[in-house]
């Protein structure tokens, strides 16, 4: 198999880092992605829980455009965003 093909089994485990500012967003397992109706990845959805106790804290979500995923790692997915470039939705 092709050393570049990267399986989500896999790269659920993953950690998504933001170079900009160090902020850690869990691992992609735990996140989610959009793909358009071609397969083509467009928007990474990040879930900024808010409490430590998810189920009694308010959940943010934050919509990360593909373009700004600068590297697939061995286990990190690198991303390199400002904040003001986040679109936050609850």
């Amino acid at each position: 198999m092709d050393e570049n093909i990267k399986f989500y089994s896999e790269m659920e485990r993953y950690e998504i880092i933001n170079v900009n500012d160090g902020n850690k967003y869990n691992c992609l397992g735990n996140n989610d992605i959009i793909v358009d109706s071609s397969g083509n990845l467009k928007i990474l959805i990040l879930s900024e829980n808010k409490s430590k106790f998810s189920i009694f804290g308010k959940s943010e979500f934050i919509e990360v455009p593909w373009e700004y995923v600068k590297k697939i790692g061995a286990k990190t997915i690198i991303i390199d965003v400002e904040e003001k470039s986040l679109k936050r939705v609850h």
